[in-house]
């Protein structure tokens, strides 16, 4: 009687560590790991929007008083991650750009298109191309087309939301050739994005 009894509790005790052990492995194995929310990974979309501060970067002496403009800009974005640290991002934005002198505010519906590289959780770099297409005015003697280098560095505030900063540098002459004026348009857009 002792002895079934005592092989009874030994296989009882067997059962419930070993079912335990299972326990504890599968609820390891299904726990995401948090830092996979902050990788590049699949496609995602989002909207981003802020601050700008720009101005015109004159070859010679401007013959007007060249003051910064302050200004806003929006637009939406995709993001397609390559691998966890490579992605890249087209986008599609207005930007109100120029100098503070209206005959020379510039604004733009602009295409850039980021590679992005991410050092950590929270920290993303990306650089690349962007062209500009003019709007809203005409005949004022500077190109409706634009194009600039684009700096960027993206924090990661949670998930979903982001604060970036972004320099902006004109490759091209903002004025056209006949106009006798040259100079390059700058940009820092300073804002908050978010990715759905």
């Amino acid at each position: 009687m002792k002895k079934t009894v005592l092989f009874t509790l030994l296989l009882v005790f067997s059962v419930y560590g070993f079912a335990q052990e299972k326990t504890i492995d599968t609820t390891s194995i299904n726990t995401p790991k948090k830092q996979d929310n902050y990788v590049f990974k699949g496609v995602k979309y989002g909207i981003r929007g802020g601050y700008n501060i720009s101005n015109l970067d004159f070859e010679d002496t401007p013959p007007m008083i060249n003051k910064h403009r302050n200004s806003i800009y929006f637009g939406f974005f995709a993001q397609i991650g390559f691998s966890k640290t490579i992605a890249i991002a087209p986008e599609l934005q207005f930007s109100a750009e120029g100098a503070k002198d209206e005959k020379i505010h510039l604004d733009y519906i602009q295409a850039p298109i980021l590679l992005k590289v991410r050092l950590s959780e929270k920290i993303h770099v990306g650089a690349g191309p962007q062209v500009g297409l003019k709007v809203h005015k005409v005949d004022d003697a500077v190109n409706n087309f634009a194009y600039s280098a684009v700096g960027a560095i993206e924090y990661k505030i949670n998930y979903a939301l982001f604060a970036d900063v972004r320099y902006t540098y004109g490759i091209r002459n903002v004025f056209e050739d006949a106009s006798g004026l040259s100079a390059k348009n700058t940009n820092i857009q300073i804002g908050v994005g978010y990715k759905f």
